[in-house]
């Protein structure tokens, strides 16, 4: 399981016109799928996510959680993550988990991350969408649960 982490201070995502998910200050995750990920990827991903210390504490330095900063989540799946692009030119998704099990372990990512003490808002999955972001700092970190 991958994941593209961007600290924002607004984030929103827009599927044919209508805003389903919006975030003031927070994190947005493009959450991508492999095949023969598991519960326990998801579950690495939500507390590294959740625990990473990437918001300012009062002396400037990064050193708060999302939940100490009382920011939001914005979470949007994206097979595109999981593309091979080692030969040619068009990426190749053949290493992205089928759709039924990504479907299953981005809603379990998401239960996950709903426990947590973090507001989370949500894309549609498998929908073409528009993702509109302010990236703070910038601050972008990239995690796949495989390098752990």
């Amino acid at each position: 399981m991958r994941a593209v982490v961007q600290r924002v201070s607004r984030a929103e995502v827009r599927i044919e016109g209508r805003v389903a998910g919006k975030i003031g200050r927070g994190l947005l995750v493009l959450l991508g799928v492999a095949d023969g990920d598991s519960d326990a990827d998801a579950a690495f991903l939500v507390d590294r996510i959740v625990g990473m210390r990437i918001f300012a504490d009062d002396a400037g330095k990064m050193n708060l959680s999302i939940a100490q900063a009382g920011g939001e989540l914005l979470v949007v799946s994206q097979f595109t993550l999981i593309a091979d692009t080692n030969s040619g030119r068009r990426p190749s998704f053949i290493k992205a988990a089928a759709p039924d099990e990504a479907r299953r372990l981005y809603q379990h990512f998401l239960s996950l991350a709903r426990t947590r003490e973090v507001k989370v808002e949500t894309g549609e999955f498998g929908a073409t969408m528009e993702v509109e972001l302010v990236n703070d700092g910038p601050v972008t970190i990239i995690l796949d649960s495989r390098e752990r």
